[in-house]
């Protein structure tokens, strides 16, 4: 089944694809040495408020029902959004400067993953749009992109965005709200541009959880999708439910190194 999606799209050719992918944990490492890396979310709290984080936020009660195969999705989405809300509320109640988010970023040990180079000059040098829909803040997203000087101009970013008063101060969050779960509502509130990629119904979908799997569903006509997924923590009891739902699964791999060569072989037939 692999080999013929990715037939199909070689044979369509590079004007005929898109990427769509998650960020935090699929585009970025999930750890290094050894250590976890931080989450767009934790970019900030790492060097701000990480203690007050974890007390508050109860980050070690939401996450394993974020990532328990078990329970369906229904049964988790209020639960994201209870959890997503509380970080958020907690976030502006630090009155944290837009200023701040640069520097957070630099003095956090936030990374791309290994080959993010290649990926995205790659992707750039082919003009094949790379949509990144992500459930942390996107404005440490792109901080991150751009500090890695790869914020090219084919990146579109659907995530959650920082509102700032006149002081520069964050004073909430805009909607809508994006979860792991509801990444697809993104799609399906901006016709316009996905109106744009109905031209390119070949997607290769890049993510590290069971939700990032809706997120092509706003493409129409979409006619050849290879969907790999990151499969970083808790691999044995996982792994199952990721081989049912992906087509290609990669355990504890912090690299780009499948992604690229796919691409390469889809764009020079290498």
């Amino acid at each position: 089944k692999v080999e013929k999606i990715i037939h199909n799209i070689r044979s369509a050719g590079p004007g005929k694809l898109q990427v769509i992918s998650d960020f935090d944990m699929t585009l970025t490492r999930f750890a290094y040495n050894g250590n976890r890396c931080p989450t767009t979310h934790s970019k900030i709290l790492f060097n701000i408020l990480i203690y007050i984080y974890i007390k508050k936020n109860k980050i070690g009660h939401y996450y394993p029902i974020e990532i328990d195969d078990t329970r369906s999705v229904e049964e988790k989405t209020p639960l994201m959004v209870e959890w997503w809300t509380k970080a958020h509320n907690l976030l502006v109640e630090q009155q944290i400067g837009k200023d701040q988010l640069a520097e957070a970023v630099r003095e956090s040990n936030a990374m791309l993953r290994e080959g993010y180079q290649g990926f995205f000059d790659l992707l750039k040098h082919h003009s094949i749009p790379l949509l990144i829909f992500s459930a942390g803040v996107g404005d440490i997203l792109e901080e991150v992109i751009r500090h890695n000087g790869v914020f090219h101009p084919n990146v579109r970013v659907f995530s959650n965005y920082m509102e700032y008063n006149e002081k520069g101060v964050l004073c909430a969050f805009k909607e809508p709200l994006i979860h792991t779960f509801n990444k697809k509502e993104s799609a399906l509130l901006n016709p316009d541009m996905f109106g744009q990629l109905q031209d390119r119904p070949n997607i290769l979908l890049l993510g590290d959880s069971l939700g990032d799997l809706t997120m092509a569903d706003g493409i129409q006509n979409a006619q050849n999708i290879l969907r790999i997924g990151y499969l970083n923590d808790k691999v044995e009891e996982r792994r199952s439910a990721y081989v049912d739902s992906y087509d290609i699964v990669l355990e504890k791999d912090e690299t780009l190194e499948v992604p690229n060569a796919i691409l390469n072989y889809i764009t020079e037939g290498k």
